[in-house]
């Protein structure tokens, strides 16, 4: 940090010819250069007496009340360093070296609430200074890690689309941003940050894979199948990359091409759930019943409280007008998860069937609620997504 209150002395110094040619006089023009030069030769004593002399001179020449606050940064004279730029900002406010040597100090001492401020005015005034720039981007990624920790995605959410827009060009960032958003469920931040993050880092493959998951929040079950499959490309032995480029087969109903992709995914890691889970709904929908109800009871012995094959194993015994087992794996599924739709409509359809009106059409009441919700949800999150709300702010794990 110290180097860097150095580095924006140099920068300081090359500024000082063309500034203090028409303002000040020749002496104190070339006080501050001497002192300027010996900073960065680490004559610190040096420097210390030329700007002293033009303070003497000039009591209130910002740009030596701001070298010499960067020289009592080098000497561990913090406190003297700070009431050195706070001075100098307060006699010229405009002056962003200063701001950005005052928040960098602050950041040095573990003043991050109050770094923020000085760098983010520094770059109001001066957008190219890389120092400022650089310690902000990395202070708003601290912030929206411990943001997130907190709970607080909204925050984090926040903190790291201003971070982008101080650094477009910085992958990371825009690959953090997008992870934030698909967390949100806000699919378009999403895919446009996994977009940018490929462009800065070609055939990134957990990008690849994020890409198609945000494509699959969206419906968009081409464009995720073509990430997936590029992904896969570029992990051929990734179980998981299977598993998901199944899943948009299965969306796009290429039925063959899905049940091949899960079943390499099961070949990989034989130990998994999820490929067989997705493989006994494959069997559901094409009515093998047998064939899918195997697959679910393996996922189940695996993973006794696996929502999901409950549910689609209470389907299946619905289908096959086993009402009484129907409705028990349906409570079950219900009790790991009240969320399942699909859930609530079978068992409303089970009990309809054996007799208990009144339990089913709360079931189904319940089933019409939760679309409702998922609808609601949807148009909430374009709305956000087009401007009309969400978090703004004024300026997956690897698979």
């Amino acid at each position: 940090m110290r180097n860097k209150l150095l580095c924006g002395a140099v920068l300081l110094l090359l500024s000082l010819m063309p500034v203090a040619q028409v303002s000040k006089p020749r002496s104190i023009l070339s006080l501050l250069q001497d002192a300027a030069h010996a900073m960065t030769a680490g004559k610190l004593t040096r420097a210390e007496t030329d700007l002293e002399t033009v303070l003497r001179t000039a009591p209130d020449d910002y740009r030596a009340l701001d070298l010499l606050g960067v020289v009592r940064v080098l000497q561990h004279r913090d406190v003297e360093a700070e009431q050195l730029f706070r001075r100098t900002v307060q006699k010229k406010a405009d002056f962003a070296a200063a701001h950005a040597h005052l928040g960098l100090l602050y950041l040095q001492n573990g003043r991050a609430d109050d770094a923020v401020p000085q760098l983010r005015e520094a770059l109001r005034i001066d957008s190219s200074r890389t120092d400022a720039s650089d310690a902000l981007v990395h202070t708003l990624r601290d912030q929206s890690k411990t943001a997130a920790a907190a709970g607080d995605s909204g925050s984090s959410l926040a903190l790291l689309r201003e971070a982008r827009n101080y650094a477009p060009d910085n992958p990371d960032v825009q690959f953090e941003f997008g992870a934030m958003a698909l967390q949100l469920s806000l699919w378009r931040d999403a895919i446009a940050a996994f977009q940018q993050t490929l462009k800065l880092r070609q055939n990134d493959p957990v990008a690849l894979y994020s890409l198609g998951r945000a494509f699959l929040g969206e419906w968009k079950f081409e464009d995720a199948r073509e990430q997936f499959a590029r992904y896969v490309e570029a992990r051929p032995d990734d179980a998981s990359g299977h598993c998901a480029l199944g899943m948009t087969l299965a969306a796009l109903e290429s039925t063959q091409e899905a049940r091949d992709q899960f079943e390499r995914s099961i070949r990989l890691a034989p130990e998994q759930t999820e490929s067989y889970f997705r493989l006994g709904l494959i069997e559901l929908n094409m009515k093998d019943l047998d064939e899918a109800a195997t697959n679910f009871r393996l996922v189940l012995t695996r993973d006794s409280k696996h929502a999901g094959a409950l549910s689609a194993l209470g389907r299946v015994a619905f289908e096959q007008k086993h009402y009484p087992d129907a409705i028990d794996l349906l409570q079950r599924a219900l009790a790991m998860d009240d969320s399942l739709r699909e859930a609530h409509y079978y068992l409303g359809l089970t009990l309809l069937r054996a007799g208990r009106k009144e339990e089913a059409e709360s079931q189904l009441q319940i089933a019409t609620r939760l679309e409702h919700d998922e609808a609601q949800h949807r148009r909430t999150v374009l709305r956000i997504q087009d401007g009309e709300g969400g978090d703004q702010h004024n300026s997956e794990p690897e698979k």
